[in-house]
């Protein structure tokens, strides 16, 4: 039996996080969390109206309040405004992009589901 490889699963996570599902409208983002900073610094997500992925750069955050009022709350402040930081054909590649962008700024993933009608 092979060794694990920890880069491969990695990987393979990041880019089934980043799924679309039809026939529910769910559309699966990855944040690369900045936990010196508390805040968003990529969020990664699926297009629906271009099929593509997109990989986005924080540029603008909303204020982190002094508490959490509900412990569904994230302990980070979430972007309000970005710029794109790449477009991608298939997840893998993006997946790549992720993982390259947190090795280069020390960043964590966190996952959301969305629902396509929110905004994406």
């Amino acid at each position: 039996m092979a060794d694990f490889d920890l880069e491969n699963f990695t990987h393979r996570l990041l880019s089934e996080s980043l799924f679309y599902d039809l026939e529910y409208g769910l559309v699966g983002s990855v944040s690369l969390v900045d936990p010196e900073a508390e805040r968003e610094a990529y969020i990664a997500s699926f297009m629906p109206d271009d099929g593509t992925f997109l990989i986005e750069e924080a540029t603008a955050w909303e204020d982190l309040p002094d508490e959490l009022e509900d412990e569904e709350d994230v302990a980070y402040a979430l972007a309000v405004d970005s710029v794109e930081h790449g477009t991608y054909e298939v997840p893998e590649v993006a997946a790549e992009s992720l993982l390259d962008l947190a090795r280069q700024h020390d960043l964590l993933p966190s996952v959301t589901v969305l629902f396509e009608d929110e905004e994406l």
